[in-house]
């Protein structure tokens, strides 16, 4: 390792340690203020605050360690570039990749350190935290009824608007859930104007008074036809007083711990081992489900055997009755009658029995769905500490700013759009959705054409410039087709067009004699027939997500229509730039912008390549 390794190391080092600390501080600080209400009034210890801190801070590393690399990195070589440090090596020889080159060493290190961070200590700390949580929660349950929100105090869930008095023992608009009985499915609700909260120490009974309310419980009818008008019982009351037993809640230990198998615990090894419990078990129900299902309505689908013919239809002995007349009209009217109500009855009960079973199996497919998260997620972070690097590295290099200003509003829009898409996938991978690695996967897949070409791009001494001038052309273009309509404003534009021809009369000769008109006019051609496939596949998926049907099939033709439309992009728009380097023209859209804006706003891009080429093959047809 040469010096000016160890120089580059070092105060990369540095400066991601000092951001990371700093960082890792905001990101506590912002953790104690989301659980506030969990710790305030529960008379906790010193030590019991401390613990509470030390569970949650391994849950915002995957957070803060992805961007302080961004913010490390772009402030790192911004410093360099600006204080022309990279020019002086440059100078000596030394590229950007070069000298990158043990810092990429650095951040893989990092980046394995990461995974396994994630993979041991993060689900250990998560079992900690979320048994230490549940059993602060259940420390002084008069306490934990919190204003505005709902609270579980035993077996009851207990929102107030307002609590007054002494310790807050006077309720304001009380509203009570009682928990649902497994055995009858009923709920119970109870609504009461005011309210008071009667204790004391001696006592494990926490007495709640309720004045002035009403008392609501669903009623299950033992018959299936009669359950879709949801019945209920209601009673109004002037006094009404709970009793919550306190005995099991008063004897908390902090350090218990009951909660062991919720999927952020898990390390890869359990959570493999999970998912192939799970997803077995979910077969086994699904078809344990369906063959009841079958035997219960009589639809059998079964095939005869191997080598025997189906010939129970020719020897059964049906009388002649029933071979030429409906199956009912063998059947007097009372008879009809009952048949018919038992099978209205089965119809409902089977309704019933499915659109039960619907749920249970969909919580058990977003139940798998988040395993599979879980388990990407601990391959993620770790490859985002990479992505993060060869996006702020060579982004630094390009800005040519350090310190504190311009990098964090590089970094922090970067990385709120990779936080944002990264939750979106998330959350849409838990409903089934998309795929699960799509979901965890797809923040990277989208920021990663920007991490390649700001590398390439920085390693070739090449800057990023926006140029607008690209709207404003569009802008003029739809105005001239707007004005076209206007045969006065048309001569007068025809008038300043011969004008302006005739005085770079020159100009065009000269490029005249380098534009080859048979190579342009078959690359026109092509771009023509490659971008209006590419329109074309733009609409359908524009339609398409505004139909926005919930179907795996439909989820996965969107992805293969969103890679095609790049694809074609992509090379529609190189066509473009060979035409417009033919016409010795320059294009303001850098190709990759249109690549990243390509969906949905392609139709912009087309119809200005339009206008641009038009405009363009105009110029010399005018000095003909």
């Amino acid at each position: 390792m040469k010096i000016l390794d160890k120089y580059l190391l070092k105060l990369f080092i540095s400066t991601f340690t000092t951001v990371f600390v700093i960082l890792f501080f905001i990101f506590i600080l912002q953790t104690v203020w989301l659980f506030i209400a969990e710790l305030a009034g529960k008379d906790l210890d010193f030590i019991s605050v401390i613990k509470f801190l030390l569970f949650a801070m391994p849950r915002v590393v995957p957070l803060v360690l992805p961007l302080s690399v961004l913010l490390a990195s772009i402030m790192t070589f911004g410093s360099l570039a600006e204080n022309y440090e990279f020019a002086a090596m440059k100078s000596s020889g030394i590229s950007l990749g070069r000298a990158m080159k043990y810092l990429t060493a650095f951040i893989l290190l990092l980046s394995v350190v990461a995974f396994i961070f994630a993979n041991n200590v993060i689900p250990y700390a998560e079992y900690k935290f979320i048994n230490f949580r549940r059993n602060i929660a259940q420390v002084k349950p008069a306490m934990a009824i919190a204003e505005g929100q709902f609270s579980e105090v035993g077996t009851y869930t207990i929102k107030v608007e307002k609590k007054s008095g002494d310790e807050g023992r006077y309720l304001d608009k009380v509203t009570i859930h009682k928990k649902a009985n497994f055995s009858t499915g009923s709920s119970t609700i109870i609504k009461a104007k005011k309210g008071e909260l009667i204790s004391s120490e001696n006592s494990n009974v926490l007495k709640l008074v309720l004045k002035d309310g009403h008392y609501y419980e669903d009623i299950i009818p033992k018959k299936y036809e009669e359950r879709n008008k949801v019945p209920f019982a209601k009673s109004d009351f002037q006094k009404y007083v709970i009793n919550i037993d306190l005995s099991k809640l008063n004897n908390v230990k902090l350090d218990e711990e009951q909660i062991t198998n919720t999927n952020t615990m898990l390390t890869v090894g359990e959570l493999n081992y999970t998912l192939d419990s799970l997803s077995k078990n979910y077969k086994k129900d699904l078809i344990s489900y369906v063959d009841n299902i079958s035997e219960r309505t009589g639809i059998i689908t079964s095939k005869p055997a191997v080598g025997v013919p189906n010939i129970a239809i020719d020897t059964i002995n049906v009388s002649n009755k029933f071979q030429n007349n409906t199956l009912l009209s063998n059947f007097n009217k009372s008879e009809k009658e009952q048949i018919l109500k038992v099978a209205s009855s089965n119809i409902e009960t089977n309704k019933f029995s499915i659109e039960s079973s619907k749920y249970e199996f969909e919580g058990k497919v977003k139940n798998i769905n988040l395993h599979w998260i879980a388990l990407y997620d601990k391959f993620v972070i770790g490859f985002s500490c990479i992505l993060m690097f060869f996006i702020g590295a060579p982004l630094g290099a390009i800005i040519r700013k350090g310190g504190l200003g311009l990098p964090i509003v590089f970094a922090v829009m970067i990385f709120i759009i990779f936080h944002f898409v990264n939750t979106f996938g998330k959350k849409l991978a838990q409903e089934n959705g998309i795929t699960p690695f799509l979901g965890c996967w797809m923040s990277t897949i989208i920021l990663l054409p920007l991490a390649i070409f700001l590398t390439k791009r920085a390693t070739n001494d090449k800057g990023v410039s926006v140029d607008f001038d690209w709207f404003t052309n569009s802008i003029a273009f739809v105005t001239k087709l707007l004005k076209s309509k206007n045969p006065k404003l048309q001569a007068s534009e025809n008038i300043s067009e011969i004008k302006g021809v005739s005085e770079d009369t020159k100009a065009i000769q000269k490029k005249e004699e380098v534009i080859d008109l048979i190579s342009i006019s078959e690359k026109t051609n092509q771009y023509n027939k490659l971008s209006l496939v590419a329109l074309f596949v733009n609409i359908f998926l524009l339609i398409l997500f505004i139909i926005d049907i919930e179907n795996t099939i439909m989820q996965i033709l969107k992805v293969v229509l969103i890679l095609a439309l790049l694809v074609l992009i992509y090379i529609s728009q190189t066509k473009f730039d060979r035409i417009l380097n033919l016409t010795n023209q320059k294009n303001n859209i850098n190709k990759y912008i249109v690549l990243l804006a390509g969906f949905p706003f392609y139709i912009l891009f087309y119809f200005y390549n339009k206008g641009f080429i038009k405009d363009s093959q105009r110029t010399p047809q005018h000095n003909n």
